[in-house]
């Protein structure tokens, strides 16, 4: 294999932080345009090698030395088949592991002499998301000896041994600092020309999403009334039309279920939930629906009679309109993007997700991935007894409203 086209992606950052999810969208992007490449994870080749021995924080304690002496070891075994791989028939390798001191990628480098060298480093302080990350990642195997409780803290022991060593990226010659959650580049620094780089800096900035189900809650007794916000639950109807989504979507594997906070996204979810071998509901508050403020609770036709100027006003600018006391669709936008941003990244690059959300809220992400004027926004079409199917990648656009009944 002629080196001058082969490279090593060498992934850098805490745990938590992305860096798998990173590492299997660029291998999977990479491969449609038909570049060879392959993930060398260095925490799955410890599990096969040691299984839950390695569960203890200890293990990752600088100062534990035959932990040290067991990652080193593992690090240079991964190192050694990344270089023969790309050495035969391999274009990129990944090392996919934290890769945070200096003299561990300085070693990297030595090691890979003869081939370019990216460092991708990931980044993200985002506590809300890292906690429901880490909590994800406690349900690996090595960690089922523990209660959740002692997982939990276990796991954050592992990340702060991590800390205490961590070198952000400055002096490798070729890197990218990259904000994982909202697929942001907050530093580059490239000398000389790297194989696939233009392919890759596209993949890393770009919002994709495999196959999002995006689902409006079902019939609540405020819609029965006409009625904008509050917490209402769902009707015997609403109800049903829950079921019928749990049957429709049995027959695929559905992992991650994100609602809003309000009680009729949640009641929605969880009939799909309970049909689904594993799948879990994050709520999140960046998929509330829009906050109506004084008008909260209120029928459109009270709105009418009780506040003329706010129902007239609102008629001619929808999307630029804010409710006295509240949101309008204009300042919604960085809330939802948010939420999207944390729904693609807790889902860790999965092959269907779903988000059951609002009529407002879905709008505003559907227009995320599909180019909407701003002023046509608030008038997307948002059934309930329909759903929209999203594929939203480099190669790929598709857009389908489909029933479930």
């Amino acid at each position: 294999m002629d080196s001058n086209k082969s490279l090593c992606i060498v992934m850098v950052g805490l745990p938590a932080r992305g860096k798998s999810t990173i590492a299997r969208k660029l291998r999977e992007n990479l491969a449609k345009d038909h570049i060879a490449c392959r993930i060398f994870n260095n925490g799955q080749l410890r599990r096969r090698i040691r299984g839950q021995d390695t569960s203890s924080p200890e293990f990752y304690d600088p100062n534990n030395e035959a932990g040290v002496k067991l990652r080193e070891r593992i690090a240079l075994t991964n190192l050694d088949r990344a270089r023969r791989y790309l050495t035969n028939e391999g274009q990129v390798a990944i090392i996919d592991a934290t890769n945070v001191s200096l003299k561990r990628r300085e070693k990297i480098q030595s090691f890979m002499e003869g081939y370019e060298t990216l460092f991708v480093e990931c980044i993200n302080d985002d506590k809300e998301i890292l906690e429901t990350s880490i909590r994800h990642k406690i349900r690996l195997p090595e960690f089922r000896t523990l209660s959740p409780e002692l997982a939990l803290e276990s796991f954050k022991r592992r990340i702060a041994y991590y800390q205490s060593i961590y070198s952000p990226l400055e002096k490798e010659k070729n890197f990218v600092r990259l904000d994982s959650l909202n697929n942001r580049i907050l530093k580059e620094e490239i000398s000389g020309d790297i194989p696939y780089y233009d392919l890759i800096r596209d993949f890393l900035v770009t919002d994709s999403v495999k196959n999002l189900f995006l689902i409006r809650h079902g019939e609540t007794y405020f819609n029965l009334e006409n009625r904008i916000g509050g917490d209402s639950s769902l009707t015997p109807n609403g109800l049903r039309q829950a079921e019928a989504l749990a049957k429709y979507f049995q027959r695929k594997t559905i992992p991650f279920i994100f609602t809003s906070k309000k009680k009729r996204t949640i009641e929605t979810a969880e009939p799909i939930r309970r049909l689904q071998g594993s799948c879990t509901i994050i709520p999140l508050e960046e998929f509330n629906e829009i906050d109506s403020g004084l008008c909260e609770c209120m029928s459109y036709e009270e709105i009418r009679t009780q506040m003329p100027e706010v129902y007239y006003t609102r008629k001619q600018d929808k999307y630029n309109y804010v409710y006295p006391g509240g949101e309008g669709y204009v300042t919604m936008k960085e809330r939802v993007d948010r939420g999207i941003k944390k729904a693609l990244f807790l889902s860790g690059g999965a092959e269907n997700i779903m988000i059951v959300g609002h009529r407002a809220v879905n709008r505003m992400i559907l227009s995320h991935f599909l180019y909407r004027r701003t002023e046509d926004v608030p008038y997307i079409y948002i059934p309930q007894d329909k759903f929209y199917h999203i594929v939203a990648t480099q190669y790929k656009k598709l857009f389908q409203l489909r029933p479930y009944e």
